[in-house]
């Protein structure tokens, strides 16, 4: 506990601490995808991988509609690329050289050292595979390496998918905004999740010892779930 003059009890002190740099958008490598800066250029491979879904129900939480042609999925891609208040990249399969998601970093407050991981759009070709957990797990590790305090994952409460991936993966629940917003004529109630600074170490050595080759089988298999790392790794 810490306490100032007058006696009361006051968040523990940060004598160094100085603004995070706004994120860089550049390639972030991976053993088995790379982030790449997304591109319109991007826009007929990611729509040849969005269209392998049989209907639209991935987008059901999401923002925008899923895009029924090339034209709305340059629309799409257009609109990220612009928004200056995003960082935004192609989640790009190494063995194909192929984009097959998007993801971005979001709600960036430099002053607090604090951004969020959203828009996370993943086609079927990424669904339960390793590429969306080393996605999210490059992303994380730049976030930190930059000196980024806290990292935020937001999602429908409604959407446990997206929560169940969001603490497999160490994000921590912290609660509930109950009537957050609408979003398709509808009420949304947002869940809250995050990863600090402090915890980070942890979770760095689970998820790279689980993204580890030898942890997966010539297939692509893994031998050992994430979560048996992480019990291994609890201090």
């Amino acid at each position: 506990m810490n306490t100032n003059n007058y006696g009361q009890t006051v968040g523990f002190s940060l004598p160094d601490w100085q603004p995070a740099p706004f994120p860089d958008l550049c390639i972030i490598r991976g053993q088995h995808c790379h982030l790449l800066p997304l591109e319109i250029s991007h826009c007929e491979a990611l729509f040849e991988a969005f269209s392998v879904a049989e209907d639209d129900r991935d987008w059901t939480w999401l923002g925008a509609e899923k895009p029924a042609c090339l034209q709305d999925m340059m629309f799409w891609i257009k609109n990220k690329i612009e928004d200056r208040n995003l960082v935004t990249w192609a989640v790009t399969e190494i063995k194909s050289a192929r984009p097959v998601g998007v993801v971005c970093f979001n709600n960036i407050d430099t002053v607090n050292g604090v951004l969020e991981i959203g828009h996370v759009t993943w086609s079927p070709l990424m669904q339960r595979t390793v590429l969306g957990t080393e996605a999210i797990y490059l992303l994380l590790k730049n976030a930190f390496c930059i000196g980024y305090r806290r990292v935020v994952w937001r999602c429908d409460s409604l959407n446990l998918a997206s929560r169940n991936a969001a603490e497999r993966m160490g994000f921590i629940f912290e609660g509930r905004f109950r009537q957050a917003m609408t979003r398709k004529q509808r009420n949304r109630d947002t869940d809250w999740l995050s990863v600090i600074d402090i915890e980070w170490p942890v979770i760095e050595k689970a998820l790279t010892d689980w993204l580890s080759p030898d942890n997966f089988t010539e297939d692509g298999t893994q031998k050992l779930k994430l979560e048996t790392y992480f019990r291994s790794n609890q201090p």
